[in-house]
């Protein structure tokens, strides 16, 4: 279970009942720009997920479906 300020309680695996999460949808037009953003703020913490983060900014960006600005 984890806490979204928008999405309420979710439950997903791993994450605990109190923690704040914050989502990034496919259908959001900045998403992608926001991943890359933070891919660099891991490569700049020398953080080993910098370079699996590309696989989910492919994912983003591979998404065909109706793109928008957040709500």
């Amino acid at each position: 279970m984890a806490i979204s300020g928008k999405y309420g309680k979710l439950d997903i695996p791993r994450i605990g009942v109190d923690e704040p999460i914050f989502i990034l949808r496919a259908q959001d037009k900045l998403a992608a720009a926001a991943l890359e953003i933070y891919q660099t703020l891991l490569q700049t913490h020398k953080s080993p997920l910098a370079e699996t983060i590309q696989d989910e900014i492919n994912l983003f960006n591979a998404w065909r479906g109706f793109k928008k600005i957040p709500d």
